[in-house]
Order: structure tokens, then C-alpha cells, then sequence
């Protein structure tokens, strides 16, 4: 059997939503840019790099994923923006069997649910607050992923 690691991470600080016409348009606040990047840091000290990444379309995820740093291939999935996270983790059981570090970018509610679907002990009831990683490992393969342990979880902050 081969060693999955799964990362979570929410999107980090967004702008204020009065100041957009849609919500999928909010792009990062300066904090976020700074948290995004202390996420990149976190990642890269934990020897945590992913072979691929799916994230949400929404500008804050992008814009999320281009301050970690993080060099791997990207799919930008709207099923991440719109869906629960019963259909998030349909996605991941969709990867392919050559990626043994998926990391996801995605928004609360879907990433906290996704969690505590997969460990039920894996967060506090407050869930993944922005830029919250929750990193989970298991043995076997994508298709076959409904329960994973939590092995980390981390909060950056600039």
C-alpha cells in the first residue's frame, strides 16, 4: 500500500464582500497575502509539497495558491467553489494513482466538513479558520479515500 497526504487548506483572508459585485470576484486582503505566504512556509518546513493541487476558481483561492510558492501542477475545479463536501471528496477520489501529496484550496464551509467527514476528531467545532491547513495521511489508494487521521494541523499567520 502506498502513504496518501492530503492537505486542506482554506483560502486565507478575503476582502471585504461589499466592495465586489460577486463573491467568486473577492480577491485577498493584505493579510491574507502575508498569512497565504506564511502558509507556503509552513508547508515547505514540514517537507509538505504536493505533486498536484486542485482548487476553486474563486480569485481569493488563486490568489491563496500563487503566495504559497509551491511549484506542482494545478486543476481549477468549480465543484471546490459550489459544492459540499461529499462532492469535494468525490473530486479527490478522482486523482490520479501517481499523486501521493494532493493539496486542495477551497472555502469553509466545504474544507472544515471535508475534515471532519474523513476524522471526525480532526478539528475544533470553530473548523479551519483562513489560511488553516489540516494535513491528513492513509494507506491506499484516491478512489478508495472515505477516512483519513488527522497527522497536522497548523493556522498561518504572518
Amino acid at each position: 500500500m502506498t502513504e496518501r497526504t492530503l492537505i486542506l487548506l482554506r483560502h486565507a483572508k478575503a476582502a471585504d464582500p461589499d466592495d465586489y459585485a460577486t463573491d467568486i470576484e473577492r480577491p485577498l486582503a493584505p493579510r491574507g497575502r502575508r498569512d497565504a505566504a506564511a502558509a507556503g512556509a509552513w508547508l515547505k518546513e514540514q517537507d509538505l509539497r504536493p505533486d498536484t493541487v486542485l482548487c476553486s476558481p474563486a480569485v481569493r483561492t488563486r490568489q491563496t495558491l500563487e503566495e504559497l510558492g509551491l511549484e506542482a501542477p494545478v486543476v481549477y475545479e468549480h465543484r471546490i467553489y459550489t459544492g459540499p463536501a461529499l462532492d469535494t471528496l468525490e473530486l479527490i477520489q478522482q486523482t490520479a494513482a501517481s499523486v501521493a501529496t494532493l493539496l486542495l484550496v477551497g472555502h469553509n464551509p466545504t474544507i472544515s466538513d471535508l475534515s471532519h467527514e474523513l476524522y471526525s476528531a480532526s478539528l475544533d467545532s470553530t473548523g479551519l479558520s483562513t489560511s488553516g491547513l489540516a494535513v491528513h495521511r492513509f494507506e491506499g489508494t484516491w478512489a478508495s479515500l472515505t477516512r483519513a487521521p488527522l497527522a497536522a494541523a497548523h493556522t498561518a499567520r504572518a
